[in-house]
């Protein structure tokens, strides 16, 4: 049933003579002298005896769309039904329903039709909106135009964004959320603008309905309107609301007063009264329940999404030839915040660390444990450790975290060496990846089981592989592929099928769009972060690397190789540092590690320098007296001064030692 239609109600004798009526029929329908008593439904609304009639006949209810003459000449589009009656009394064999619009001159004069379109037919519906902007603009589109011709809903400031100071000042800041008005004059939005922040002055009657939470009912006759314009500084109110019946609500809850509805009736239509004041009023404490819970959603969402995206990373970085991309999709839709995440960290020499982990639950909880390990991660990649050592330093992380409250978690760790095409890929507890090489189908890693972070004292142990070139790495928590109703096998073998023979030609956006087909709208998912990459080496023609005798010739030998392999790659600029980096670098393996060295010029992103050797000793600079003491032969502070960043990482032979200069 529309909210802005009046229901007339007649009761008929057999032969569709109207024998009673209720007031709002005597009141619309066009009867003519005698009047509606004794006369004949057809006489009243032509065409309404055949459902009569058939209504009569058959023993039930028939519906008809007819016009009908109203007594001021107007013809209304009308919603009859005829219902047959048996019992009661004997005279009436049935009664018709007749819905009408109500005109617009008289849509504020039957209380029981106001009544009935704030809070019986409408309201409801709103209810369910928790978005405070949406909810803000049904109120509204109820009051106007089933209420008063225009008007406003204002809500503090404070409410809406609770981190804007308040400017103090004459009273209490609010924000107009939304606006209504039935004449399509943008004059309206000119003078009242949506989303504007102010205070009410002292003397209007805005600021006495915040002040002491009651209905303000002024009418804005002779100067009224001029008065509060004036106060306001707001001159088009003067003429905009003139004369009108002017009707503020407060929004009361059990903090206070939290704003207010603004109601105005112009001049062509009767001014609010005593019954309005409680029609509003009722509807004014139902909707502040709505606005309350909004904003106690919009606040808890709001922090939710900021602790989520202050965990989660806002950019992936990757050597140039590695493409990378990610999607995270909360478990719950109501608190989007979870466990999983997703790390791609680009790494000295062309290399980068692809991390995708899962802490077990939900919330906020399972949200900040999983910043932590994200911290621990960044960290832990910095120092270079290698897959396995890392985690198997989470683990210790994990079982620290898990003295206070009981914690575990699954990880899976991978790191590519762009110049080699070489992968190391080390798990705890955590599915296995996927790889899909160009051409052929995808299948998953065969990687050491080891158990989840924080659970076991297994061992955890990484595996080593090489790649062609285009090959795709995925890798994905166990909401993508298992739920309550899907059995984790299943899942796996669809997630296979998405990655078939053609999946390394196709954009990546759209390959994680396939593998999250049939899962976005699981209603009992768990959360998923997925990351998959594009694996591809470093162009040949952008690394150098060779192989060196453990004697002194061969520093001059790796400092010409260098000053050549610049001259081609058009960097003289950068020979003679470089050469003497290379240098200290070269002389300090010969001397403390033995055995042949291995050098090895990168050019990505900056230009690396490494040196490779068979020792596993880290090289440091001693501190002695508070003063740096270069460690005897090593030139770690000549390395230091003049690279931007230097380090060392092991390998499965010893280590390697390296310097990163910036390309001019």
């Amino acid at each position: 049933m529309e909210s802005s239609t009046r229901i007339l109600i007649l009761g008929l004798d057999s032969s569709g003579r109207i024998l009673q009526f209720d007031r709002n029929a005597a009141a619309v329908l066009s009867t003519g002298p005698n009047g509606l008593p004794g006369a004949h439904l057809d006489e009243v609304i032509a065409g309404a005896r055949e459902p009569l009639r058939e209504a009569v006949k058959a023993g039930r209810e028939r519906t008809a769309m007819l016009a009908v003459e109203t007594p001021a000449g107007t013809t209304l589009d009308a919603v009859v039904t005829v219902h047959p009656m048996g019992g009661g009394v004997p005279e009436i064999a049935a009664l018709a329903v007749v819905r009408v619009p109500v005109p617009l001159a008289d849509r504020f004069v039957d209380p029981a039709v106001i009544r009935r379109a704030l809070l019986d037919d409408a309201l409801p519906r709103i209810g369910a909106t928790l978005d405070l902007d949406l909810l803000a603009r049904g109120l509204m589109d109820v009051l106007v135009p089933h209420f008063c011709n225009s008007g406003g809903l204002l809500l503090l400031e404070s409410l809406v964004d609770a981190d804007e100071p308040h400017p103090g000042g004459e009273g209490p800041l609010l924000r107009r959320m939304a606006i209504g008005f039935d004449d399509d004059d943008p004059a309206w939005d000119a003078t009242f603008p949506t989303g504007e922040t102010f205070a009410f002055p002292p003397d209007t009657p805005h600021h006495r309905c915040m002040d002491t939470g009651q209905p303000v009912l002024v009418g804005l006759g002779g100067d009224g309107a001029a008065r509060i314009a004036a106060a306001w500084r707001r001159p088009p109110f003067a003429d905009m609301l003139k004369g009108a019946s002017l009707l503020l609500l407060p929004i009361v809850s059990g903090g206070g007063v939290l704003g207010f509805f603004v109601c105005a009736r112009n001049v062509a239509h009767r001014p609010f009264d005593a019954y309005d004041v409680e029609i509003g009023m009722e509807f004014a404490n139902r909707a502040s329940i709505f606005i309350e819970s909004a904003r106690k959603y919009g606040r808890e969402r709001a922090t939710a999404l900021t602790l989520q995206r202050s965990l989660l990373p806002t950019g992936l970085s990757a050597p140039s030839p590695v493409e990378v991309h990610h999607r995270y999709l909360p478990g719950s839709r109501l608190i989007e915040v979870g466990g999983d995440w997703y790390e791609s960290i680009a790494l000295p020499g062309a290399r980068v660390a692809l991390v995708v982990g899962d802490v077990a639950g939900h919330g906020v909880k399972a949200a900040v444990t999983m910043g932590r390990l994200r911290t621990a991660i960044h960290t832990l990649a910095g120092l270079e450790l290698p897959p396995a050592e890392a985690l198997e330093r989470l683990d210790s992380l994990m079982r620290t975290l898990g003295e206070r409250e009981p914690h575990f978690a699954t990880c899976a760790y991978v790191v590519y060496d762009a110049v080699i095409g070489r992968c190391e890929v080390a798990s705890a507890g955590h599915l296995p990846p996927l790889l899909a090489p160009p051409g052929t189908g995808a299948d998953y890693l065969d990687v050491p089981p080891a158990p989840p972070l924080g659970v076991g004292d297994g061992p955890i142990v990484s595996r080593e592989f090489t790649v062609e070139d285009g090959t795709l790495l995925f890798l994905y928590t166990d909401g993508l592929v298992e739920n309550r109703a899907r059995d984790i096998d299943d899942g796996l073998a669809r997630l296979r099928r998405t990655f078939g023979r053609d999946a390394a030609a196709r954009p990546l956006e759209e390959l994680c769009q396939a593998a999250l087909d049939g899962v976005y709208d699981d209603q009992h998912r768990d959360d998923i972060a997925m990351l998959v990459a594009r694996l591809r080496r470093i162009p040949a023609d952008h690394h150098a690397s060779w192989e060196l005798p453990a004697e002194p010739a061969a520093v001059r030998r790796a400092r010409g190789l260098v000053r050549d392999r610049l001259a081609r790659w058009d960097l003289d600029e950068m020979a003679d540092s470089t050469a003497l980096l290379v240098s200290e670098l070269v002389t300090n393996a010969i001397q403390h590690a033995g055995g042949r060295v291995m050098l090895r010029l990168v050019r990505e992103g900056g230009l690396v320098c490494e040196v490779f050797d068979g020792a596993d000793g880290r090289p440091r600079i001693h501190h002695e007296d508070g003063h740096e003491m270069l460690e005897s032969g090593r030139g770690l502070q000549v390395v230091g001064r003049l690279a931007r960043r230097w380090g060392v990482r092991r390998t499965t032979a010893g280590k390697v030692v390296w310097c990163e200069q910036d390309l001019p």
